[in-house]
């Protein structure tokens, strides 16, 4: 099971609404696109065309993770994750979550969980994640199983949490870090040097305000 952007926002924003707003689920074509496409709680924020969401329906149908319903009046579609892929509602909960937001921390998980699945405290949220990562990749004996379903990315420099992403569109893909800047250096090309130069400066600067500061008081003491 590899899922494309377009796939993924599709699912996930099938999950919310049926946790969310279970009077208007199942979803049409166009409550989809409007789903899909909504500003608030989607990283980044898409404007998908009606076709592309269409396409995406048809690739989910094939690997039997949404089903259409055709008793109305247009195509309703719903989401079959749970059944497919076994999972309990605080594993939806999060799985949905890191779809329609990307790589997050478990913080930020449970604060923006609080429609989908209310999780008791900040380890139940890490349970989740655990439980998912660790779950055994198909064998013989158990043909069904998916492998694992979440994974914990290198931590960014400055953050005091690691984040965690869905292995739904296959391997994790961590972002190269960023390189450092180049130093410049003087035309001798000894950054030592030009270190050297910047400190007497301020040491220059610091000798000029002491002697300004003394002029002032000495001309403060005069006109007094």
């Amino acid at each position: 099971m590899v899922l494309d952007p377009v796939q993924t926002r599709v699912l996930g924003s099938l999950i919310e609404k049926e946790i969310t707003t279970p009077e208007a689920y199942p979803l049409s074509l166009n409550a989809l696109v409007n789903a899909c496409n909504q500003k608030s709680s989607r990283e980044p924020v898409l404007s998908l065309a009606e076709d592309e969401v269409r396409q995406a329906l048809h690739a989910l149908e094939d690997q039997d993770l949404v089903s259409t319903l055709h008793d109305a009046r247009v195509p309703k579609y719903e989401h079959r994750i749970r059944t497919v892929l076994n999972l309990r509602r605080d594993e939806t909960a999060v799985l949905c979550l890191l779809m329609l937001r990307g790589p997050q921390t478990p913080g930020e998980l449970r604060s923006r969980s609080e429609r989908l699945y209310a999780f008791d405290d900040l380890s139940a949220v890490q349970t989740t994640l655990d439980r998912l990562a660790a779950r055994e990749p198909a064998s013989e004996s158990s043909p069904s199983s998916t492998g694992p379903l979440t994974a914990v990315l290198p931590r960014q420099p400055g953050s005091r949490e690691a984040r965690y992403t869905h292995l739904l569109s296959g391997e994790a893909v961590v972002p190269a870090a960023a390189p450092l800047p180049a130093v410049q250096t003087t035309g001798d090309g000894s950054a030592a040097q030009r270190f050297a130069e910047i400190e007497a400066e301020l040491a220059a600067l610091s000798s000029t305000l002491q002697a300004l500061q003394a002029r002032i008081e000495r001309l403060e003491a005069e006109a007094s």
